[in-house]
């Protein structure tokens, strides 16, 4: 038996998802063993996370991920995603993530990393990606509709204008309020996020800048690692209005600091805010976008 989360959970916009303030990303488990995939998510589990969020990107996430989805598909809120921008093309990888899976449904389906205005375009347009997901909707193989961004905020912000989310995924960190910029300015994302009632999962908390130098772990950006540094970043971001949960980074061995944080976690104040970002411009902090 798996315990009763102490973690703080909250509502997840218009889903009604009660979502802990920590999502499992599925990334993590794409890039390790299945042994190592099955060390990771009972200890996620452990600390009850609910929410899951995986991509056909992510190496061989879903199908490490499968044996606890067919055994605890009731235990989680699943978010996958498609890279796909054409009916055709998102109606077979849809079909294809749900078999690896082992599920018959999703809870949220998304859009992933849209960059562009153009993107937008296309994924809207007829012939777009979003024919498939409206078809997958009525027919209960998903359950709402999201979208995510890495690159460029003012892309987010358009989308929700043109089309009903019901959720959003983007960068929310410290480095982007150390040097904001139109680019990474996530403010406006969260306030048209809160005006529509749309969940917010955030991702990159504990990006302190790009990589310099070797590589030590399986994410694109450097990660803070530091314990006491994870807890901060994770509260800054956390701390942020309209923020529900934070998806975990790409490499499995981060997540217990981070897991600790989410069931230490108590809200930032501004004063609190302020004073870490004036540190991370003082210590090397910078933001992913623009590059």
């Amino acid at each position: 038996m798996f315990p009763v989360t102490l973690m703080e959970e909250r509502r997840l916009g218009r889903t009604g998802h009660q979502a802990t303030i920590l999502t499992m990303g599925g990334c993590g488990p794409g890039f390790v063993s299945q042994a190592n995939a099955d060390k990771a998510v009972r200890l996620v589990m452990d600390h009850g996370v609910n929410m899951i969020d995986v991509a056909p990107s992510y190496g061989k996430a879903e199908l490490r991920l499968r044996p606890w989805i067919e055994k605890y598909r009731d235990r989680f809120f699943l978010a996958e995603k498609t890279l796909k921008r054409t009916k055709k093309e998102a109606w077979e990888e849809l079909n294809q993530s749900l078999e690896r899976l082992g599920t018959d449904h999703f809870d949220v389906y998304q859009f992933h990393a849209a960059s562009t205005v153009k993107e937008l375009d296309q994924i809207l347009g007829k012939g777009g990606a979003i024919e498939a997901f409206k078809e997958a909707k009525e027919t209960g193989l998903i359950r709402h509709i999201g979208i995510t961004g890495h690159e460029d905020m003012r892309v987010l912000v358009k989308a929700l204008e043109l089309f009903d989310f019901d959720t959003v995924l983007a960068p929310v960190n410290i480095a982007c309020m150390a040097f904001p910029d139109p680019v990474n300015d996530f403010r406006p994302l969260l306030k048209a996020a809160r005006d529509r009632d749309v969940g917010v999962i955030a991702i990159k908390s504990i990006a302190k800048r790009r990589w310099i130098g070797e590589k030590l772990y399986n994410t694109w950006y450097d990660p803070l690692d530091d314990p006491k540094e994870v807890e901060t970043a994770f509260r800054f971001t956390l701390s942020q209005e309209g923020v529900t949960t934070y998806s975990m980074p790409c490499d499995v061995r981060l997540w217990p600091s981070l897991l600790e944080a989410g069931e230490l976690y108590r809200r930032m104040d501004e004063g609190e805010q302020d004073a870490l970002i004036r540190h991370a411009r003082e210590h090397g902090f910078k933001p992913l976008f623009p590059g």
